[in-house]
């Protein structure tokens, strides 16, 4: 892969080697290639028992600190007489047939989808283009629920969904370059701690590697024994 210049000159930040996530989050701001306020990135490789599908490991957690991180589309399927609840609790998209016809023509422009247990049978034919995205509607992620008000504040303050890779990997956004350092570690203690309880582990049993990056950058590898 050809890269830019700005990157190329960025590398000169990048250290050698793994360093404590204390020390990625002071060095992150100067990897960053991008014109904007970017995120704090975080990918988790984890060890998979060779019993379990990479691929159902999936799970959520909640940002102590989400800031402004959570600039989230939230889509809502219901039924129709309950479309004027999901407007009024906040979802950006909540016509059902609307809904499920942009999903048929490949239009997913929202973050989260949430739905209501009765209209799970109709929507589950559009597993085959949310599912890879990680949008599918699912009960153990709490987006499965008639309670449309709380859910939807629940990702509104920061909650996310998270699901690993075919190789077992987590990619997951913890916050913003710009946001407090002590913030961000707790951000990150939280999500490595949930990420590892999805498959009955401590982080340092779980994860054979984890990196940070900036929305656009390169990643530093870091070492996830906190101080």
């Amino acid at each position: 892969m050809r890269r830019g210049k700005k990157y190329k000159q960025v590398l000169q930040n990048k250290p050698q080697g793994a360093v404590s996530v204390e020390e990625a989050l002071e060095i992150l701001p100067k990897l960053s290639t991008s014109q904007f306020e970017g995120s704090v990135e975080l990918h988790v490789k984890l060890r998979v028992p060779k019993t379990t599908d990479p691929k159902s490991i999936k799970g959520s957690f909640s940002l102590p600190h989400a800031g402004e991180t959570k600039t989230v589309k939230i889509a809502v399927f219901t039924s129709k007489d309950k479309e004027t609840e999901a407007k009024e609790a906040g979802a950006d998209f909540y016509e059902f047939d609307k809904l499920v016809q942009d999903v048929k023509d490949g239009k997913v422009e929202f973050d989260v989808a949430i739905a209501t247990p009765d209209v799970m049978p109709k929507i589950a034919p559009l597993g085959k283009t949310l599912g890879p995205k990680g949008l599918m509607p699912n009960p153990k992620l709490g987006t499965v629920t008639d309670d449309l008000a709380t859910a939807i504040q629940e990702f509104r303050k920061g909650k996310n969904n998270f699901k690993a890779d075919v190789s077992g990997t987590v990619h997951v956004k913890v916050g913003k370059l710009t946001q407090d350092k002590k913030e961000l570690l707790e951000n990150i203690r939280e999500a490595l701690s949930a990420i590892a309880s999805a498959i009955g582990k401590t982080p340092e049993q779980a994860i054979t590697k984890a990196h940070l990056a900036p929305t656009m950058g390169p990643a530093i590898e870091v070492n996830i024994k906190f101080a």
